[in-house]
């Protein structure tokens, strides 16, 4: 019951307004501002003037903060354990995260090897020691950060707000899906390959959005986040992406967006969502992702 635990609370729905507006007018001044601006060249440019790491940290620092102030929010205007926000059990399950993240992260560590093996002309060594263990450091801390103010703004606040607005389960998980895959929409990689890159996007905010309302909190979906932008940053770069790092590979291929784009949304998340689904025992899918809320007698209250 991660939406209906919170309807034990009497919490008033204006404040969930403040955040979700001043991220939209972020989100659409990014985009504006990115028009007519090759944002692979503009990153280049920073990279030229003050180094990959320092760059790195100008663009990935300002979400990672974000994520302090999410939490800070929740837990004094809104009155809100971060537990609440995490998931509907007694506490937070940090095997199911740390499942998820390493699951996630073997396969992406497998794939990337494989994709280096067999296709060694689309990638060029890149590990340098000394830079390569600052960028370890520093994605260590903010990385997870990132990501889990994407996961606490999406799946949490948001998915919350929106299930005790509209007393449903479907809006929110429809919502917040295609507002995650719209947050990309300046990435250099949508410049780089165009706009049905959106699909990778918006196909992995469904499947992150299945795993919390299934599992009935942010576990799973906070550990697979976490592995894919951590793994795939310390694995690879790019010239087009929008982590630029001291990896230890550099993609050099020319990118496009079509069985890429496809393997991962209908393939292999499917895949995941079944290893999920058997290994917690998920069931009543219709109801838990498109049915109405339902108050149980069995949530008396709410964590604090």
């Amino acid at each position: 019951m991660y939406i209906e635990q919170l309807m034990q609370k009497k919490t008033s729905l204006l404040l969930y307004l403040p955040l979700p507006l001043c991220f939209l007018v972020l989100i659409i001044f990014n985009y504006i501002s990115s028009q007519g601006v090759d944002s692979e060249d503009l990153i280049q440019n920073l990279i030229a003037t003050i180094g990959v790491n320092a760059a790195f940290v100008l663009l990935v620092g300002p979400l990672s903060f974000l994520c302090i102030g999410l939490l800070f929010w929740v837990k004094f205007i809104h009155e809100q354990s971060l537990t609440s926000l995490t998931t509907s059990r007694g506490k937070i399950d940090w095997k199911r995260v740390f499942f998820s993240f390493f699951l996630w992260g073997f396969f992406l560590v497998g794939t990337i090897l494989l994709s280096y093996y067999t296709n060694p002309e689309n990638y060029v060594y890149n590990f340098k020691l000394v830079p390569f263990l600052i960028f370890l450091f520093l994605g260590l801390i903010l990385i997870p950060l990132q990501t889990s103010f994407e996961e606490y703004f999406f799946r949490g606040y948001l998915m919350q707000g929106l299930g005790l607005a509209t007393k449903s389960r479907w809006f929110p998980f429809v919502f917040t899906s295609i507002a995650f895959g719209l947050m990309h929409i300046a990435n250099p990689e949508v410049g780089k390959m165009g706009y049905i890159i959106l699909i990778y996007y918006v196909g992995t905010g469904f499947f992150l959005g299945i795993l919390t309302l299934m599992d009935e909190g942010l576990e799973l979906a906070l550990g697979f986040h976490a592995a894919n932008n951590l793994f795939g940053a310390l694995l690879l770069t790019s010239d087009w992406s929008a982590f630029q790092t001291h990896s230890i590979l550099k993609d050099v291929a020319e990118p496009s967006a079509g069985f890429e784009v496809i393997l991962p949304v209908f393939i292999i998340f499917p895949i995941l969502v079944f290893i999920f689904s058997k290994k917690y025992g998920w069931k009543n899918w219709k109801q838990t992702l498109f049915g109405p809320l339902i108050i149980s007698e069995k949530i008396t209250q709410i964590n604090s």
